[in-house]
């Protein structure tokens, strides 16, 4: 059984708690609107900064980039900077049903409101979540999922690949000004049994890939593996700069970041979208050698694990 409640976490009074016997979600609404913890048996797998704690934006004040389980819009480079969404204050409530939400104000910058709710299983770690863009402009826009999830550092993120892929290398690698490397060769990046597995620092941290399969992995030093499962539409326009369905920033041993990208979704004034992720932890033994992971297991885990509930 879930049960709901208003906590102080991470400097933030107030925030929206969400647990059952083993899993337990706690949402911010004062800087964004951010999953701050999603913990397995008290294991957070999100990365968040404690210098960072209680922030919230006043004027004239150094602006931050936060940290947690954060989701955004994009197109990326492309979309206005919208820190009303980023880092503004959302409203947060809990429906009879345990459901919780939070709402952004509409963003001046881009004319966007945004809806993120939040359900948690009964009896394990799985969590829905889902954002719905809603166009409160007087225009005609072109928006898309991005969800933009810190995690752990120093784990290894797996990514199921489903060739062909229009990448030669079967991902592509952002260098320096943005230049994209379609041909990238790194030696902690490979492409093995169908998984395209990133096990220490690459040269750069920005990689997007075309995978079809669904699903991303990413297993932390702490021996748990987080699972995100979301759709995808091969008919439809991606319109990230490489028309990617994924992408990973694995940033040294501090952070990875997992991001599900959505297609684009043309919205006429008053027209909204949703999309759903759905996550779990499963508990999985962090191998002795980081590029040792028995990749065959962690596909039948997160097949047997993943698949019914999604």
């Amino acid at each position: 059984m879930v049960k709901t409640s208003r906590v102080e976490f991470h400097g933030y009074s107030d925030c929206i708690r969400l647990e059952n016997e083993d899993t337990r979600i706690t949402l911010g609404h004062q800087c964004g609107g951010r999953v701050l913890e999603y913990s397995w048996r008290g294991e957070n797998v999100l990365r968040l900064d404690p210098n960072q704690a209680g922030w919230l934006p006043e004027p004239g004040k150094p602006e931050i980039d936060p940290w947690g389980g954060r989701f955004d819009i994009g197109p990326e480079k492309v979309i206005a900077p919208h820190p009303t969404l980023w880092f503004g204050a959302w409203s947060a409530e809990v429906d009879a049903a345990g459901v919780a939400r939070l709402t952004s104000r509409v963003d001046p910058a881009t004319g966007a409101r945004l809806v993120r709710s939040f359900e948690l299983d009964d009896a394990s770690s799985h969590l829905r979540s889902t954002q719905t863009i809603m166009n409160a402009s007087s225009q005609d826009r072109a928006w898309y999922h991005w969800s933009r999830t810190l995690a752990a550092g120093g784990g290894i993120a797996i990514v199921p690949m489903t060739p062909p892929s229009r990448f030669p290398s079967g991902y592509v690698m952002y260098g320096p000004e943005w230049n994209a490397n379609f041909r990238p060769a790194d030696p902690h990046i490979r492409i093995r049994d169908g998984f395209l597995e990133v096990f220490d620092t690459p040269e750069y941290p920005k990689l997007c890939m075309d995978s079809q399969a669904g699903w991303l992995a990413y297993l932390t030093p702490a021996d748990r593996l987080f699972v995100k499962r979301f759709p995808v539409y091969p008919g439809r326009m991606y319109s990230d700069i490489v028309a990617a369905t994924v992408s990973v920033w694995y940033f040294e041993d501090k952070l990875c970041e997992l991001e599900p990208i959505g297609p684009e979704e043309r919205l006429a004034p008053g027209e909204s979208a949703s999309f759903t992720e759905d996550w779990w932890i499963l508990p999985y033994k962090f191998p002795e050698r980081r590029d040792a992971l028995d990749l065959a297991a962690i596909a039948d885990l997160v097949e047997r694990q993943t698949s019914s509930n999604h």
